[in-house]
């Protein structure tokens, strides 16, 4: 009987064992794949991205410092979730739009007659689905510029750091690098982190346990980032459907400048939830348009990882945006 229970999982383990070799010469094969793409490319590029089903990761270059432009906007939405948690805050709460706060760029805030009442959510959903900078600004006002920097350090994230308000210079003593990087700074690798923590629904940073409002508050940033209006990156060649009618398999969040092109994502794939991160800069192309080759090419990157680890693609349905917790229960 002994030798039979061994026999079995000597056979198990062998099983496994080819099983972790095929998977690793697969993700081996596809970092090639990824590379030759980032190749062509007139620019520098950073990603990481993580199926959180099955645990294989892609990267490049992914703990290089980088420019975050508007992606830095979820390290703010991972400050207002914990406040939230925390009951510092509240999604219902009323803030006052100022012209001091109005500034140029994304977003319709800026458009609009002062003063203005809206609420915290309002604000917070602008900044997300229309990356408004009047929004952004309002919400740093909120929120708080060093706590929002102390949620991140707590987070865990040792090169992500928001530096200022948007449009506006920064003030007080300022890292050195700074003028570097401009608004915001982390790590293809770092900011998948901030993603993976709304997929998991990992807030209370103080504390590892969940408590029972965490999963709304989570289903809310989720719902947020899932109706992002910005489709030209990540999502490029993956979800072609009407997302306004069918809700979307996958929530983002971008960020623009001249030169910078960046895309962090939850994607939903009928093979698991997969976070990615992709950031480019120093690029030739310029153009404001959805031809911009950067724009392609993290759309080309996101195809091929979804392809490998999920060829029956994507499925809105097999992740629980609502609630996050529930869906592991």
């Amino acid at each position: 009987m002994h030798k039979a229970i061994l026999r079995t999982f000597i056979l198990v383990a062998g099983v496994l064992s080819v099983g972790c070799m095929v998977r690793a010469q697969e993700d081996a094969a596809l970092d090639a794949e990824l590379k030759a793409i980032a190749a062509q490319h007139e620019g520098k590029v950073a990603l990481f991205a993580q199926n959180l089903k099955t645990g294989q990761t892609v990267s490049l270059d992914a703990d290089v410092a980088v420019k975050t432009a508007s992606t830095i906007k979820m390290g703010i939405l991972l400050d207002a979730a914990e406040q939230i948690r925390a009951g510092k805050a509240k999604l219902e709460e009323k803030l006052v739009l100022e012209h001091a706060n109005q500034v140029e760029g994304s977003g319709v805030l800026a458009q609009l007659d002062t003063p203005l009442a809206v609420t915290l959510k309002d604000v917070l959903t602008l900044m997300v689905i229309l990356s408004d900078n009047t929004a952004t600004n309002m919400a740093i006002d909120r929120l708080g510029l060093d706590q929002i920097n102390r949620t991140l350090k707590a987070a865990g994230l040792k090169q992500t750091y928001l530096y200022k308000k948007v449009y506006m210079p920064a003030t007080g003593p300022m890292p050195a690098d700074q003028p570097k990087f401009g608004l915001g700074k982390t790590t293809a690798r770092e900011m998948a982190g901030v993603m993976r923590r709304f997929a998991e629904c990992r807030l209370g940073l103080d504390s590892p346990a969940a408590l029972p409002g965490d999963g709304p508050i989570c289903g809310t940033i989720l719902h947020m980032l899932r109706n992002q209006q910005d489709r030209d990156d990540i999502p490029r060649y993956l979800e072609s459907l009407d997302t306004s009618e069918h809700g979307s398999a996958i929530a983002n969040k971008t960020g623009a400048l001249d030169e910078v092109r960046n895309d962090v994502a939850l994607i939903a794939t009928k093979n698991g939830p997969v976070v990615m991160a992709v950031f480019t800069y120093d690029n030739k192309d310029q153009r404001w348009t959805g031809d911009n080759g950067a724009q392609q090419m993290i759309g080309k990157l996101a195809e091929m990882v979804v392809k490998k680890w999920s060829p029956a693609g994507l499925d809105a349905g097999s992740f629980s945006w609502e609630d996050p917790l529930r869906g592991r229960e």
